[in-house]
Formats: C-alpha cells, structure tokens, sequence
C-alpha cells in the first residue's frame, strides 16, 4: 500500500501516576528525521520511542511530543535521593568555606532540585510499558492516516496516468501522415532554395530529417514508463524515490516529443504531458 508521509496521532492514557499525552505529526522530507519533546520525567525512554517509529516509518519529518501530569499527591510516596543530598550538602559546605557570605540552600530548593525526590525516577520506570504501548498504538494510528492519504495520491496519480496514456494513443497514428506532409512541405522548399533537380540527393536529404523528427521511439518509452508507474503503485511500499525518478524520464520524453514536433497536435500533446507530470511530480514529494 502507498502511504503518505503526511500524518497525524493524538493519544492519552490514565495510570496510577498520572496522565500520558502523545501527539505524532508527520510532514515529507527526503529522510526520516525524528524530532521529540519529551517530558524530564520520561527523557530515559526517548531511545526506546525513537525506536519504535523508525521500524514502522522510512521517511517523513515526525514530531513527537510526549506529555506527563502527575496525579494527586495524596497517596504517592516521596523519598528523598539521599545520596544526591549528601553531595550537595558537601558541596555547599566547599562553597561556603570558599564564599563564606554565600546564603545557605533552603529547603524548598533542595526539595526541586533535579533528581531529589525518588518518585520521579519510579514513576519513569513504571510508566515505561504503558508509554511504549501508548507509541505503539500512535504509530500505528499515524501509519492509517498516512495510508489513507496514500489512497488518495495513488488515485490521483492513476488518473493522470490514464490522461497521459489517453493522449500517447491519440497521437501515434497521426504521426505518420504528418511526418509525409513535413516531407513534403520540406522537399518543396529545399527545391526552392537549392534550385536543383537532383531529386536523389533530396530525398537523402529529406529521409534523414525525417528520421530526427520521427518521435515514436519517445512514444514507446512514454508508455513503457507509464505502466512502470502503475507497477510501482500497485506494488506499494516505500515507492517515493522510485516515482521521482519516474517522473524525471516522463519529463525527459516529454520535452523530446515537443522539440521535435512537426505538428499542431503534437505540440500540444507535448504540453499536456509536461502539465500532467508536473501535477504528478507535486504529489509525489508527499509519498513515502
């Protein structure tokens, strides 16, 4: 399945510690490129969060935000990092000795200090599974809405696919004829011009132009590289890169066909294609 690279998730789950918040969003980029806001309490789980993304996802810019409120105090269990305040107490009493006008540390500000209050790591440790499965459920949301968005490229693409097709057949049998009245139009002013009855050396001459401006080779690859279009999206998957490159030889078939038109219908079936690939090509820097 084609999937998009635009997306977006939003999940929140209640536990015994507090409320969780994940919000996923999801724009193209050329790589996968993960940016996160996590709060201090679940920074240790970042690596963990990076991981489960990137073995669902292989392109897109993602951001990720993950939220915690703590619940209630009433009922939590608090204890302090008795290690951390005797580190602190000894490093206050080298400042002091140091400075001996410094203000003493009040109680308040040892109590936030980072890392004081044991809950914070608990509360890390217990919110670990629910917070991965919390990711897990996002990524997956994320992944149905970027498949969703994916249909509907696919759709589109395929539609101009079929205009394009639509227009490689209308031209080709017309080709021929306006080839021989390009000829001929050609040998009359080469006569002209030349004032000359060497009518062997004009027919040479006439039968190499013609061979220049012959564009059903350009044709044939025109439609060779629409069904490898619709192969690659039938096929799904990470298809992006592979449609861009597409779209470069569509392009390259196009401006082809037009520099070496000899008629009305095919200058403007030149510049129809270029419009449709155009279009194409925008939509495709959205798949993954």
């Amino acid at each position: 399945m084609i999937q998009s690279m635009t997306g977006y998730a939003a999940l929140a789950r209640e536990t015994a510690q507090g409320s969780l918040f994940l919000e996923l969003k999801s724009v193209n980029n050329r790589f996968l490129d993960l940016q996160f806001r996590v709060v201090e309490e679940l920074r240790s789980l970042e690596p963990s969060l990076r991981e489960l993304i990137a073995a669902k996802l292989g392109r897109g810019k993602i951001d990720c935000r993950v939220s915690f409120t703590p619940a209630a105090v009433a009922g939590r269990q608090l204890s302090l990092n008795a290690e951390l305040l005797a580190r602190l107490a000894e490093l206050e009493r080298v400042v002091r000795e140091a400075m001996p006008g410094a203000q003493p540390l009040r109680a308040g500000e040892v109590l936030r200090w980072p890392g004081m209050l044991g809950d914070a790591a608990i509360a890390a440790d217990e919110l670990r599974e629910p917070c991965l499965d919390l990711m897990r459920e996002a990524v997956a949301e994320l992944c149905a809405t970027r498949a969703r968005e994916g249909a509907k490229l696919r759709e589109m693409i395929i539609e101009r696919v079929a205009k394009m097709q639509a227009l490689v057949e209308k031209v080709a049998p017309l080709l021929p004829l306006a080839v021989v009245a390009y000829q001929e139009k050609l040998a009359a002013r080469l006569r002209e011009a030349l004032a000359s009855k060497d009518e062997e050396r004009i027919r040479q001459e006439i039968s190499v132009f013609g061979i220049k401006v012959d564009v059903a080779e350009e044709l044939n690859r025109l439609s060779a590289h629409l069904q490898e279009v619709r192969r690659v999206l039938d096929a799904g998957g990470a298809a992006g890169k592979r449609l861009d490159f597409l779209m470069q030889e569509l392009n390259r078939e196009a401006n082809t066909l037009g520099s070496k038109s000899v008629s009305k219908e095919v200058s403007e079936a030149s510049i129809e294609l270029k419009l449709l690939i155009e279009q194409m090509r925008e939509q495709i820097q959205n798949i993954e």
